[in-house]
């Protein structure tokens, strides 16, 4: 058998694009906020001597509503906005120690304690192994968890929830009467609900349960949390939505959003310099910098025109007391923009859009569909589109109105919603219940007389 091989040349023409790096750095401007925003020029003008970066702070919306305060008012004080000094949980407990106990070896022992602390203020170490690492007594080391748990905040020291609550519980005047001895004795009945088991067992009503029930939900699982230490996020809007005579306009908002700015002087003087490699430098940091103002400029309209796409498909969100929200996808606005899905991806990666009633991130907008179909009340006969967020609101409603003796099951909402014209399973029914933080129709139940 023979076989030929043969080796030709030919020359096809392709049409790609290459992603340079400026245009991988381009599209991920995009996508970055506006702190991301400021640390990637930073770093740019730090290997770029031409490039100032600044922050302008003013408002640069026209006919933004202002509100105008009295300089004497005390919630609006600057000095009332100084924030207060950071005080860790660990700091906390051990400023109690040192003014509350003597120089004792037992002081020792709690502030030894003290340092087992998680951020939530639970003991993170057992006894046993704090009496070994100590050479303590057993009776000093319990002596010495009893102190840490007296001090505050009440539950601090606890070595696991149970206890967290009985000291939190231990320690309220408004405690209801058995609140205590539930918490130490019925814990797991308690917390699986099987109420009926302690009724019978401590002779007190399901009335009783249900009201130490809510006074335990009052309670928290983390007493340390409030030392935590983390900052309020204040949230930088991109955008504002002007509302007048029911149409809408959205303008990009400037404040907040870094600039960049050509050092010309320092330009000029260098191109004084007669040196070929100083010359080509300087000529290389200008591009960087007619670049990076393209950029810029190049995103900010791309985040505008994607916005503003979403206020007009959101139109009745604006401007209607109920604040509904229309099924809208990615590929709408990419097929109204005539740019691709990941582009407005990326310019509403946390981006946010301010109006007169709240701040929102742009991802809000964006919803699923359900299908609808015409029901006893309706007389069109076509069917019709209901975003996830309206059926969700309708969910949370018929929860809301539900007899809490008789809770509904996700069965009995799937129904509901579908005698309204929303076709929809049980388990979705369970799964946006779950979104919305609804615990089940079991944990819904209330006992009351």
């Amino acid at each position: 058998m023979n076989f030929e091989q043969s080796f030709t040349q030919k020359q096809n023409q392709v049409q790609k694009m290459a992603m340079t790096q400026q245009l991988q750095q381009s599209i991920q401007m995009l996508q970055y906020n506006q702190e991301d925003l400021l640390a990637f020029l930073n770093q740019k003008a730090l290997g770029n001597p031409l490039i100032e970066v600044s922050v302008p702070q003013e408002r640069l919306i026209e006919n933004f509503p202002t509100t105008t305060y009295n300089k004497d008012d005390d919630e609006t004080n600057y000095m009332n906005q100084i924030p207060d000094t950071y005080v860790s949980l660990f700091e906390y407990i051990s400023e109690q120690i040192h003014l509350t106990m003597r120089e004792t070896r037992l002081r020792d022992l709690v502030i030894w304690l003290s340092e087992y602390l998680d951020t939530n203020g639970y003991l993170t170490i057992a006894l046993k192994d704090a009496e070994k690492l100590t050479q303590a007594q057993p009776l000093e080391i319990i002596d010495a968890l009893v102190l840490l748990q007296q001090l505050e905040p009440a539950g601090v020291g606890a070595r696991n929830l149970q206890e967290c609550l009985m000291l939190q519980t231990e320690r309220n005047e408004n405690a209801p009467n058995m609140a205590y001895i539930i918490l130490e004795e019925e814990f797991d009945f308690f917390t699986n609900r099987k109420w009926k088991d302690i009724t019978r067992k401590l002779d007190i009503s399901l009335n009783d349960i249900q009201l130490i029930s809510d006074f335990i939900q009052t309670l928290t699982p983390y007493p340390g949390a409030l030392f935590n230490g983390e900052k309020d996020q204040f949230l930088k809007p991109d955008l504002f939505v002007e509302i007048a005579s029911k149409e809408l306009k959205v303008i990009s908002v400037k404040s907040g959003l870094p600039v960049i700015s050509f050092q010309s002087s320092y330009y000029e003087d260098m191109m004084q310099v007669k040196d070929k490699d100083v010359t080509h430098f300087i000529k290389e940091k200008q591009a960087e910098y007619e670049w990076l103002q393209r950029s810029l400029t190049q995103r900010g309209d791309t985040i505008l025109r994607v916005g503003t796409a979403i206020v007009k498909k959101q139109k009745g969100f604006f401007i209607l007391p109920e604040r509904p929200i229309q099924p809208l996808t990615l590929k709408d606005i990419a097929t109204e923009l005539e740019i691709h899905e990941s582009t407005v991806s990326r310019s509403i990666n946390d981006k946010y859009l301010e109006t007169a009633f709240g701040i929102f991130e742009l991802k809000h907008f964006f919803t699923n569909a359900l299908n609808t179909r015409p029901t006893d009340k309706s007389d069109s006969e076509q069917p019709d589109l209901v975003s996830t967020n309206e059926v969700k609101k309708k969910l949370a409603q018929f929860i809301d109105s539900e007899n809490k003796q008789k809770p509904l099951s996700d069965q009995k909402l799937a129904s509901l919603l579908t005698e309204d014209g929303i076709e929809i399973s049980r388990r979705t029914v369970a799964k946006y219940r779950e979104s919305l933080s609804i615990p089940t129709s079991l944990k819904r139940k209330r006992f009351e007389a």
